[in-house]
């Protein structure tokens, strides 16, 4: 064989070779594929986007709230009252209702007016006064008003509690803690309150009231007059938490990362609990008044059967203990368990500077 012939075949060879190689590194020889037959271990987490359903809110504000109470004022612990027998002079007197309910005036003994009105009172006082002086007049005013409040927090001038001595509307309440909190530096509030996430609680359960079209929109339909205890609150823009609750180990707001998934957020909550239903864990996202759910199968999702859910900052992740009836229920029963829950702890906060925080599980089936 000349050399012409073997350095040709030589080549032939080396690229021979060359090919072989390739086929290997793009996945084996022609006509054969190549798989994994485990399935990806790290699949991108899905983002919820179609799986989003908005509820119909289930707890409307109610026509009389937006009305003024026509009921009397009644006294209880702590207010202040002004007596007088009219006609003697020396007999004007300040005091107190005392924690038992009970007030001290001239000679008489302690008179029971907790729950009364100020007519009331007037004629309980005057009825008794009678074993003492004949045919007594009093005079009686309300002075300062304690036993009844309003809380009003966050992202306020003056957040605190306030009296509640007449008929306040949810706007005059803002006001009197001196309105939405200004930066100094930009001179706006936008950055400042989230009112999306805004809330009002009434006897342990959210008021539907739409801050961002009360405050921003002035829409006097969300201006609804206030009861004594209500809770209102207005979280700062720049948090970033997500909250977790229900039937998980430690229920609590943890905070959030880029890319947090719901296996990371329930991780961080200590893990679920053992009776935990993982079939119908739900994520509730955007406006506490109109607000979003969807319903994934965390079960599925720890065993490698779906892949995982990609969170944004302030959803609300919540782990039930048996599978819910309707949507409807389901969403009012997670934002009254979330709502409740800020209220504990901002509330616990306002009262006391010590005050650590603590999670609120809801076992009422959903």
């Amino acid at each position: 064989m000349n050399i012409p012939v073997r350095l040709f075949a030589t080549r032939c060879l080396l690229l021979a070779f060359s090919l072989g190689l390739l086929a290997r590194a793009l996945g084996g020889p022609p006509g054969v594929v190549k798989f994994n037959p485990r399935p990806n271990p790290n699949p991108p987490p899905d983002n919820l986007s179609s799986n989003l359903f908005t509820t119909a809110t289930t707890n409307q504000l109610k026509p009389e709230w937006l009305k003024p109470s026509t009921e009397a004022f009644r006294l209880g612990p702590g207010d202040k009252l002004e007596l007088e027998i009219l006609g003697r002079t020396g007999t004007r007197t300040a005091t107190f209702v005392c924690p038992d309910g009970k007030i001290y005036f001239d000679l008489l003994p302690g008179l029971d007016v907790w729950g009364s009105t100020l007519e009331e009172t007037t004629q309980l006082v005057e009825r008794e006064l009678a074993q003492f002086y004949a045919h007594p007049k009093v005079s009686i005013s309300l002075a300062a008003v304690e036993s009844k409040r309003v809380w009003v927090l966050g992202r306020l001038n003056k957040s605190g509690v306030y009296p509640l001595r007449g008929p306040m509307t949810l706007i005059e309440a803002i006001a009197n803690a001196g309105g939405l909190f200004t930066s100094r530096f930009s001179g706006t509030t936008e950055e400042l309150a989230d009112l999306n996430h805004s809330f009002l609680v009434r006897k342990g359960e959210m008021v539907p009231v739409n801050f961002q079209r009360l405050l921003r929109g002035g829409d006097t339909s969300q201006n609804l007059y206030l009861e004594p205890d209500d809770f209102i609150y207005l979280p700062s823009a720049l948090s970033s938490e997500v909250y977790v609750l229900g039937a998980v180990r430690s229920p609590r707001p943890v905070g959030y990362v880029d890319n947090m998934t719901l296996t990371t957020a329930i991780a961080k909550a200590l893990g679920t609990a053992p009776q935990a239903y993982l079939s119908h864990v739900a994520i509730v996202r955007g406006s506490l008044a109109e607000p979003k759910i969807a319903v994934v199968d965390f079960k599925a999702i720890v065993t490698g059967r779906a892949r995982d859910v990609r969170l944004e900052a302030r959803d609300v992740v919540y782990v039930p203990l048996s599978p819910f009836s309707t949507l409807e229920r389901y969403t009012k029963l997670i934002t009254d368990s979330f709502v409740r829950t800020v209220a504990a702890n901002e509330g616990g906060r306002a009262v006391s500077s010590k005050f650590g925080s603590i999670g609120v599980s809801n076992s009422v089936t959903p």
